[in-house]
């Protein structure tokens, strides 16, 4: 598996399902286990912005952080959604405190992302852990347009 991480930039939401569902598990793993992954995990985030849908979210100003584990090294790497006021902006490595802090492994960030994923499932099954406002969890997904495949 070969993938160059600027695809991800270019992928509509479309294609960015398509290809995180023909990959396995362990292509996701590898991907953002190697020395690509910051730039897959930079051009993923970026899309969250386009993706978001202000009317959903209202009025609101909340912290989202993601941390990624996985990485080389057994390393793990956080973003932060930041709605503010009707915008989303992505900060890397943050560092103030969140609403809500997702952690979950690489396979399921791009599963959950690209729309593949059961986000209640893996919750319950423990492949996504939370801490903080769990309402907030439920919410999120209606603020931002999911790809489908």
């Amino acid at each position: 598996m070969e993938l160059d991480p600027a695809q991800f930039t270019t992928f509509t939401a479309s294609q960015f399902a398509q290809t995180v569902k023909s990959l396995s598990d362990k292509d996701l793993r590898e991907l953002l286990g190697g020395d690509k992954r910051t730039a897959v995990l930079d051009a993923v985030f970026d899309r969250f912005p386009e993706a978001f849908r202000p009317e959903k979210a209202g009025d609101v100003s909340k912290r989202i952080n993601f941390r990624i584990t996985g990485g080389p090294g057994d390393t793990s790497s956080t973003y932060a959604l930041v709605v503010d006021s009707g915008a989303c902006t992505i900060e890397r490595e943050p560092e103030t405190d969140p609403d809500i802090s997702l952690m979950l492994g690489p396979a399921e960030f791009m599963k959950l992302i690209g729309g593949v994923g059961n986000p209640v499932m893996m919750f319950m099954t423990g492949k996504i852990k939370a801490r903080g406002d769990m309402s907030l969890a439920t919410a999120l997904q209606n603020w931002f347009e999911t790809p489908r495949s």
